[in-house]
């Protein structure tokens, strides 16, 4: 086989039979044989960078296989691989085309080139019937170019509102056709698609600040598609006219409203790229920068003029806006609400003055809604078939005020009926006539009626009061006084009869031991208008309470009068107890007789002795005959012997009746004291009984050589308990009792003996 015997053929043999096929083809025509099939030509792609196989028929097995390429806008073939099965070669220009390879009969491009447009060739030799036969295949290969990643370009990265930009998307490479889309993705925002616009450019006239943000482009053919990045479209614009907003918000025809203290919160806003500088105004006084301004506690003293200027410091342009803030603040307190009595009606009153805007009243009673007005209304309800307990509430809302304030008016039949009384002023010139019809709701009006019924003055509410001139003839008359209230039929009233005060007296003749104690009693009987009690004494002198012996008690319609300590000099009389109101007056009379008590026995001084050094006496006295007593009085004086003569003075007083002495100290040594006693009987005292001078005692030694003996005897038993004590101490210094010896051999006047000691011991004794 041919396949056989090329293996034991050199190399140029293969080259020999290349270069005769390709003389076959050298004019690029093929010279059929009459058993060649007919041509056909097949079209492949492949991808810049890719792989392509390029496959060469179908048929026997080859004994050779020879690829050609002939480039566009060529006619010269050149030869690229060859293979007779066993061995392959393949062209060193065969890398223009790629990376080449031959699997069996097929030609494999890899990393394909952009080179490897045009035709390819393969001639194929294989034994058919015994005969050597030759087939040919054409290919045409295109080389398709990915597009490259797009890049957008902006003429003006930054216009300002209202100029033209035109916005390109450039691809460097890519087989066409090429088709472009466009999207567009706002700063904040998600990103939408330019519908229609499909060329590499577009025109933006003229640009709006709804053009700003980013821009991207996607290119496409048909081996791939690629985005751009993005890029930003910064549109300058602005400022536009600021709004101001405000927090929490309240609006009025001029601006906003706050209520006062609270917290507010001013925004202002003006659509600008770059965004606005923002300084606000109050008043044209500048009071802060920046977009926000906060009123931390808001008061009356911010109401005025806000005005927000804002600045696009870029195109140096300038906005404002002005607005007008009023600090809203309600009324003092609380609704007030009164009810005024008119004939058969009720006039409702409800006031509540002041606050920014006024507050809105309505009235609502139990008939339901009545009307509503600013600051006060008045309503005039008919008063017919209104029961007692009836409530109106009158209700005051204001913007300030989250809850309505409110006040409520309650009509009730005053309880009972009116009360007269009368009093008497200006020291019983004036006769006052008083009329009291108190509670209800209006109050009850009432009015002084005089005997004939006809009217004294004018009517007043709860309490009416009309002045008398007073004189005697007042004394028995009457007057009326008439209530009226809406709720109330018939009128009650009550009647008032002018009289002069009569008197009573408990006793007309009362008796009380001299120092006892009186109580004169005078009762009050009528009189209108109250009378006044007083009591005169013995010389018609007016008893006051702060008279001295004297205390008056009144107790309701009662005057007592009580004398105390009484005393027939001063006290004893007649009494007078009288009684005044500006219509008349009368008195009654008491007389006070004042007795004394029985002289009491008389007494007489049985002993009156000097105690020790002259400062004090013992008295002892005796009564002579019978008698009441009640104690007993010592008086003393210096007697006339002395230097110190004088009166009578008392010595003890509070000495009980059963005692008959006492001793009696204070006195002076140097004086010569004079006593006497006298019998007490409350407050009688009796004869004095006769004046003594003390005595000395009488001189007794016994106790004091008794003293004195005590005394010495101590002395001497204290003296020999010291001299036996020195003695046990010393005793070298006393003589010794026993006989001295005598030593053999010496002189006796060479003995030695003690010398005596004398001891003197001195005992007194002082009496």
């Amino acid at each position: 086989m041919v396949g056989q015997r090329a293996q034991h053929s050199p190399v140029s043999l293969l080259l020999l039979i290349h270069l005769c096929l390709l003389h076959l083809r050298a004019s690029g025509q093929p010279h059929p044989t009459p058993e060649a099939p007919a041509e056909e030509v097949v079209s492949v792609q492949g991808v810049r960078g890719g792989s392509v196989e390029l496959a060469c028929g179908s048929g026997p097995a080859p004994l050779l296989v020879l690829w050609s390429f002939t480039p566009l806008g060529s006619l010269v073939p050149r030869p690229v691989a060859v293979t007779d099965g066993a061995m392959s070669k393949v062209e060193a220009i065969a890398s223009a085309l790629g990376v080449v390879s031959l699997r069996n009969s097929s030609l494999v491009l890899g990393e394909l080139h952009e080179g490897a447009r045009g035709h390819f060739l393969c001639q194929v030799l294989h034994v058919a019937d015994g005969q050597l036969h030759t087939a040919y295949s054409h290919l045409t290969l295109a080389v398709l170019v990915p597009v490259s990643k797009p890049q957008v370009r902006l003429s003006n990265p930054s216009p300002v509102e209202g100029a033209s930009v035109v916005a390109t998307c450039a691809v460097r490479e890519g087989t066409e056709p090429v088709t472009f889309a466009w999207q567009h993705r706002a700063s904040r925002g998600l990103g939408e698609a330019l519908v229609g616009v499909t060329e590499p450019l577009f025109q933006l006239d003229p640009v709006n600040r709804t053009h700003l943000g980013w821009y991207m482009c996607s290119a496409s053919n048909s081996v791939n598609r690629l985005s751009s990045d993005g890029a930003f479209l910064d549109v300058i614009y602005g400022p536009d006219k600021p709004v101001i907003t405000m927090e929490p918000l309240g609006l009025t025809e001029e601006g906003f409203w706050a209520s006062e203290r609270e917290e507010v919160t001013l925004s202002c806003l003006a659509a600008s790229n770059p965004p606005s500088h923002y300084v606000w105004l109050r008043d044209h006084t500048q009071v802060h920068t920046g977009p926000t301004y906060v009123i931390a506690r808001a008061g009356r003293v911010h109401t005025g003029l806000y005005t927000c200027l804002a600045r696009n410091s870029y195109l140096d342009t300038r906005t404002q806006t002005t607005v007008q803030l009023t600090i809203y603040y309600p009324p003092e307190g609380q609704p007030s609400c009164a009810v005024h009595p008119s004939p058969k009606a009720v006039t409702l009153l409800c006031a509540w003055p002041g606050g920014l805007p006024p507050a809105q009243l309505q009235w609502e009673g139990p008939q339901g809604p009545g009307p509503t007005a600013p600051s006060n209304i008045t309503w005039s309800h008919a008063a017919a078939q209104l029961p007692s307990g009836s409530v109106f509430t009158c209700t005051g809302q204001h913007p300030a005020l989250a809850p309505p304030a409110l006040c409520t008016v309650m009509l009730w039949e005053p309880l009972g009926r009116p009360t007269c009384w009368s009093t008497a002023t200006m020291g019983d010139q004036f006769i006052m006539l008083s009329c009291e019809w108190p509670g209800g709701e209006p109050p009850a009006t009432l009015g002084w009626l005089d005997e004939q019924q006809q009217p004294l003055g004018g009517s007043s509410s709860s309490m009416a009061v009309h002045l008398l001139q007073a004189q005697e003839d007042l004394a028995g008359r009457e007057f009326t006084c008439r209530g009226t209230h809406l709720l109330r039929t018939p009128d009650p009233h009550c009647h008032l009869q002018l009289e002069a005060p009569q008197l009573d007296v408990a006793e007309p003749r009362v008796s009380v031991l001299e120092g006892g104690e009186a109580w004169l009693e005078c009762s009050l009987r009528g009189g209108t208008p109250p009378a006044q009690l007083l009591w005169l004494g013995p010389q018609q002198q007016k008893v006051d309470p702060g008279t001295s012996g004297f205390m008056l008690h009144p107790e309701g319609a009662q005057l007592r009068l009580g004398i105390y300590d009484a005393d027939p000099a001063h006290h004893r009389g007649t009494y007078q107890c009288v009684a005044r109101n500006a219509v008349g007056n009368s008195s009654q009379s008491v007389l006070l007789e004042v007795l004394r008590y029985p002289a009491p026995p008389n007494v007489t001084i049985s002993r009156l002795t000097y105690g020790r050094h002259r400062r004090e006496v013992q008295l002892q006295w005796a009564i002579l005959g019978p008698g009441n007593l009640t104690g007993f009085l010592v008086q003393r004086k210096a007697s006339a012997l002395g230097p110190g003569a004088g009166a009578w003075e008392t010595a003890a007083s509070d000495i009980e009746p059963e005692s008959r002495g006492r001793r009696l100290g204070g006195l002076d040594p140097g004086v010569l004291y004079a006593f006497r006693i006298l019998a007490l009987n409350h407050h009688t005292a009796g004869h004095p009984s006769e004046v003594k001078i003390p005595a000395d005692p009488p001189f007794s030694a016994y106790p004091a050589v008794l003293g004195a003996a005590g005394t010495g005897m101590v002395a001497a038993t204290v003296a020999s308990l010291l001299v036996f004590q020195y003695a046990a101490r010393h005793p070298e210094t006393f003589p010794r009792l026993e006989t001295p010896t005598t030593t053999p051999g010496l002189d006796p006047a060479q003995e030695t003996t003690d010398s005596p000691v004398n001891v003197t011991i001195t005992v007194t004794a002082t009496p």
